[in-house]
């Protein structure tokens, strides 16, 4: 019921602005055609797609997004949006008015300045200035994002070289924006648009070319096991994705503007099953009515074949229903940006066939807002086994960031495999709440802390089970593959802790033995220290307890003198491991058969790998290991009452000085980026200032360039007391960074 009543009250807002907008902007018409009002109603929704479907936040950001234009383009005034709308909504208006700044800068930066590469002071002092705004409410952003992506939809009505200025600019400024802040599906689809506005015909060629690579009558038999492992067949090289430096114009060989724009998938279509039913079924039923242009065909065959793929993994999921007792699983899918296929191609020098993630499925398994995180952990390598059992795994192509998540802290199993149509398609499993934090990004996580769970059930799942180990490699043959696969083992030795993998079934493992040039390794496995819970708090502060317990079994099996296969006790047991041509250790049984197990080595950062040795070393000297101190390396701020609001807000702010400085590099660039000269000439970002916040109530201090610990604490009125940068104590005349988090203890 009350659900209801917020429903209700949000769609009475809505309605209200919508009212108000279509007054304000009477008898204005778009480029297009088109009444203004559809511009603001068609941003209203992007944000609706964006942010969750209730809450006093949301409300207002789509309120705010159907009226950001009134204020520039009407008569009415903010104090007329905040007497009818309130203050939030008139803040939110006027921070995005203020947004444009941005595009102006540049505008004249180009225009005046072409010949000195860098922006100027001025020009730099009010953009950070702009970004600084930003740090507080996020959701200005948002409106800014939705309201370029409209309009570069609709950019078709403009001449083709504004449009093509307005896409440069866009790939510049608002594709980075959007990806500095993890909206990421919002930026796929602006890039597509700005490449297909840039670069059309290789934007026409490379949707026929996966169209024929995914189209059902590509597929040679049945998806399982009919492929020689290693054996994939590239594309010609000299086919119609080879790359050209020149932007293309528009020919008789290309697609009009209009039909190009519409073959890029808007970003909700692809979040949304209905909405992508809704787009086949449109697409259908024009073919039947009238001519749609090829490159929109393409466009369906692409999602069709997502369709398919993700279809047979709900089948196969349901068949296996053991996969997850008790929890939810949300099964998504999403199509790469061609944009992101195109840059790949040219970075790796490579085909388009290569590229395994240009569609990938993802799976989310539900953890009760990390109550079960750990047992949510088994379930995705329990999925992983059942991805691997349903299609051939491509070799080489599994990445467990879990384990080892990367620098930014992102989590999450990849894996690539051979399709239902026998094309490469990427998989990525991950828990709840690791998908929570690569997927919201900042502005829209914001948003959604409000909120309860975001996620959805899967509706259904199916498919038959094969041989599980029918689909390893005997061992490494070929001189050329060990040689790839042996350079990332090479500086592996004993002591060294492992995970080991079975289905489910995660414990913890430590290398005893390197034999065969590293391709056989001999393994100490304790079935008696079950490792979710340590896999699925990799992040967590302190971690010493845990190179305890795996220095405590390279102890034991060192103490026992067991040295090979098959030594043990009850809780602990040696096995040997042999690197195979997927590049992963899989056990090898006494008969000498490979088996689906397998271990995953955790790799250390350098302040790991000095802290776990360290470990090692007291534990065989019977020394006590809490002396040993530990740091995550994913401390940022200090961790006494933390909370959640100023970490954001930490966050949000060093991304925020962290895309200045990526978009000071890429104005400077302009007409001097073949001057020699130049990168010598250019230093850092420098605006006579740093910007640092205050702990632990989150206010924003600008300092002047140079200042240091004491001059902070001077600022605050309390000099002479302990200062801790970043969570360390430091000496008065410690020089701030941008960025940093100051505290002053009492």
């Amino acid at each position: 019921m009350l659900l209801a009543i917020l429903y209700l009250m949000m769609q009475r807002q809505v309605q209200k602005a919508i009212a108000f907008a279509k007054k304000a902007h009477g008898g204005q018409m778009r480029k297009t055609g088109d009444p203004y009002l559809t511009h603001c109603i068609h941003t209203g929704r992007i944000l609706a797609a964006l942010v969750p479907s209730s809450g006093k936040r949301a409300v207002e950001t789509i309120v705010a997004g159907i009226l950001h234009d009134v204020v520039d383009d009407t008569c009415q005034s903010l104090h007329d949006i905040e007497t009818e709308f309130g203050d939030d909504v008139a803040e939110l208006v006027a921070s995005v008015s203020k947004l444009s700044y941005i595009n102006q800068l540049l505008r004249r930066h180009r225009r005046v300045n072409v010949n000195q590469g860098v922006l100027g002071q001025e020009e730099a002092s009010n953009l950070r200035v702009m970004l600084l705004g930003m740090i507080d409410d996020p959701r200005a952003v948002l409106i800014k994002l939705a309201d370029r992506l409209h309009n570069m939809r609709t950019i078709y009505a403009l001449p083709l070289h504004k449009a093509q200025a307005v896409a440069e600019e866009t790939l510049i400024i608002w594709c980075s924006l959007a990806s500095r802040l993890g909206l990421w599906a919002l930026k796929a689809e602006l890039e597509d648009l700005c490449f297909a506005v840039l670069q059309p015909q290789i934007f026409q060629n490379m949707r026929a070319d996966l169209a024929s690579m995914w189209s059902p009558s590509s597929r040679t038999g049945s998806s399982r096991r009919l492929y020689v492992k290693g054996s994939l067949i590239p594309l010609d090289e000299k086919s119609s994705t080879s790359f050209h430096n020149k932007s293309l114009t528009f020919n008789e060989g290309v697609c009009s503007m209009k039909d190009l724009l519409e073959a890029v998938v808007p970003f909700d279509v692809l979040l949304d099953r209905r909405k992508r039913a809704n787009f086949l079924y449109s697409i259908a039923n024009n073919l039947e009515t009238c001519t749609i242009p090829k490159v929109v065909q393409d466009a369906g065959l692409a999602l069709a074949s997502l369709v398919i793929c993700e279809e047979a993994l709900e089948r196969e999921l349901v068949m296996s229903a053991s996969y997850v007792p008790g929890m939810e699983v949300t099964l998504s899918s999403r199509l790469k940006s061609l944009y992101s296929i195109y840059s790949k191609m040219k970075r790796k020098d490579t085909s388009i066939g290569k590229v395994y993630d240009a569609r990938a499925l993802r799976v989310v398994v539900g953890d009760k807002n990390g109550t079960l995180h750990g047992p949510a952990v088994q379930c995705c390598y329990s999925l992983l086994d059942i991805v691997h059992r349903l299609w051939t795994p491509i070799d080489g192509e599994f990445d467990d960031y879990i384990l080892n998540p990367k620098p930014s802290g992102y989590q999450s199993l990849h894996t690539a495999v051979e399709g239902p149509d026998n094309s490469p398609l990427e998989v990525q499993i991950r828990t709840q709440r690791m998908h929570e934090d690569a997927e919201h990004g900042l502005a829209a996580h914001w948003l959604y802390k409000e909120n309860g769970n975001p996620f959805s059930s899967v509706d259904g799942m199916d498919t038959p089970v094969t041989d599980a180990s029918s689909y390893f490699s005997k061992g490494i043959e070929e001189k050329n593959s060990s040689d790839i696969l042996l350079s990332e083992y090479k500086s592996l030795k004993a002591g060294h802790p492992v995970l080991r993998v079975e289905g489910s079934h995660l414990f913890a493992a430590v290398i005893i033995g390197v034999e065969n040039e590293e391709r056989e390794l001999l393994v100490a496995v304790s079935f008696g220290l079950a490792a979710s819970e340590a896999v699925a708090d990799r992040r967590s502060f302190f971690q010493n307890k845990r190179w305890e317990a795996y220095a405590r079994l390279y102890k034991k099996v060192s103490d026992e003198w067991w040295f090979e296969p098959g030594h043990g006790d009850w809780c602990t047991c040696l096995e040997k491991y042999t690197l195979c041509q997927d590049g992963m250790y899989h056990k090898q049984d006494q008969f000498g058969r490979l088996l689906p197990t397998f271990i995953q080595l955790i790799n250390f950062t350098e302040q790991e790998e000095s802290e776990y040795w360290a470990v090692v070393s007291a534990v065989f000297e019977g020394k006590q290991v809490d002396s040993i101190a530990s740091q995550s390396k994913f401390d940022l701020i200090p961790s006494t009452s933390v909370d959640a609001h100023i970490n954001n807000k930490v966050h949000l702010l060093r991304t925020m000085l962290s895309w200045e400085e990526q978009l000071w590099s890429e104005v400077s660039i302009n007409q001097a980026k073949h001057d020699a000269k130049f990168d010598d000439a250019r230093g850092p970002l420098n605006l006579g200032e740093v910007v640092i916040i205050c702990w632990p109530h989150g206010e924003i201090m600008r300092l002047k360039a140079g200042s240091s610990a004491v001059d902070a604490a001077q600022r605050t009125g309390l000099e002479g007391k302990l200062v801790l940068i970043n969570g360390h104590l430091v000496l008065p005349n410690t020089k701030l960074k941008d960025g940093d988090v100051l505290e002053v203890r009492i």
